[in-house]
């Protein structure tokens, strides 16, 4: 009788508040939910992609959730707590690019462009990206292929797709996961993945690596774990396939002389170098522009506003951006790449303090300046290029010097 009621108000509690006690499910329960899942809910799925049960099973086989992984959403456990946008991320964006680290990558990366110099030559001249280009990804990516990928592919992004926060992304790799299994490119014990679920030495998520890797050794396999001329090749096919402009470079480091705004950022204002350089804006080494290139479109990126290096940019480092949306992981690329091609080293003008604003204190800044109708891209406490234009267009319709970027006195000043 006791047992009955203490259910019966739980149910209650359920029923008409959403309340379920912390050991609503034990970890054996949700393994057993998964086994049903994979059954009545993936398998269907993947059957009408073309996977066979033989593949399928043995995709599965012995597989059990990771309960390690991060971002974790497991059914009948408490839900996981809302991130606060909190982080202090925005201090000067200089610690990415430690020059020890990059100085390393270009030594190694260096060698290795002599080491596969025939197979890069072969890359290059069927894709148009140059091999420093492609060299640089690899390196960033795996560190030339020698880093430690140790997790089952099979097994992160299943784990995911069950019961991660963002199920939906991760049910679609999985699918994948199981597409490549069926083709027989790989084994799924061989199939390794970084605990996110990007793959071998080019770090592709299985949908990436269905449209973009390659067989470039003729051995009838895309091989992006262990062959060097698949991992390039593919790296070359993914950034080709995104619009990479053949016999085009990433970008400049340039100055921005003072009376020519920051706020010419974005893609989306793209205009002749030659316009630009007629506003002032020059090479910071003080050679001009390629002739090649001047006629071009670039693009003025200021990824620290008046606080750090300044560039003129082509579409290629926005192809580099489709590989990882980053401004400052396109910038590390560009500059290992030019680094291994024409022995340059860091870019001259520093990274300066940029404060220490909380992701948090930004929204609030986008979120006033969305309320004044501009358009800073949203208001998720990352400043890309649409917020740091945003700022400087509204310094200057308010008698101050432009800076483009978010600072605490800005916030207090549009407050």
């Amino acid at each position: 009788m006791i047992r009955t009621s203490v259910f019966a108000v739980l149910s209650l509690l359920v029923a008409v508040f959403g309340i379920a006690p912390a050991w609503a499910a034990t970890k054996a329960q949700v393994e057993t939910q998964f086994a049903r899942w994979l059954e009545t809910d993936l398998w269907p799925e993947a059957r009408s992609r073309g996977v066979t049960k033989p593949v399928f099973d043995r995709a599965f086989q012995g597989v059990q959730l990771n309960w390690k992984l991060p971002d974790l959403a497991p059914p009948g456990f408490p839900k996981p707590k809302k991130r606060t946008q909190s982080q202090a991320e925005f201090r000067s964006p200089g610690a990415y690019f430690s020059e020890k680290r990059l100085q390393g990558l270009a030594a190694s990366g260096r060698s290795l462009m002599q080491k596969h110099q025939n197979v890069l030559r072969r890359i290059e001249s069927k894709y148009g990206v140059p091999a420093s280009i492609i060299v640089a990804v690899w390196g960033r990516e795996s560190g030339f292929g020698r880093a430690k990928i140790p997790h089952s592919a099979v097994r992160v992004l299943v784990t995911k797709a069950f019961m991660s926060t963002r199920p939906d992304l991760f049910r679609a790799e999985i699918l994948a996961t199981l597409q490549i299994l069926q083709r027989g490119d790989v084994a799924a014990s061989a199939m390794k993945s970084s605990w996110a679920g990007a793959m071998g030495q080019p770090q592709f998520l299985p949908s990436s690596y269905l449209k973009f890797a390659v067989d470039f050794d003729g051995d009838g396999k895309r091989d992006i774990w262990n062959s060097i001329p698949d991992s390039l090749a593919s790296i070359a096919n993914y950034l080709a396939q995104s619009g990479w402009v053949r016999g085009r470079d990433w970008g400049f480091e340039a100055v921005i002389p003072q009376g020519t705004t920051c706020a010419l950022e974005g893609p989306d204002r793209a205009r002749p170098i030659h316009d630009l350089t007629a506003m002032g804006i020059i090479r910071i080494s003080g050679r001009p522009f390629p002739e090649h290139e001047r006629k071009q479109p670039g693009m003025v990126l200021v990824p620290a506003g008046v606080y750090g290096p300044e560039f003129v940019v082509t579409p290629n480092f926005y192809v580099i951006k489709e590989y990882n949306n980053s401004d400052l992981y396109a910038l590390f690329i560009g500059n290992l790449a030019d680094r291994m091609a024409y022995g340059v080293g860091a870019f001259i003008t520093p990274w300066g303090n940029v404060g220490d604003m909380l992701r948090s204190d930004i929204a609030r800044l986008q979120t006033v300046l969305e309320r004044q109708g501009y358009d800073v891209g949203g208001a998720d406490g990352l400043p890309g290029y649409k917020t740091r234009r945003s700022i400087g267009e509204w310094q200057a319709r308010n008698g101050a010097q432009p800076t483009c970027f978010p600072t605490s006195q800005l916030l207090k000043s549009l407050r």
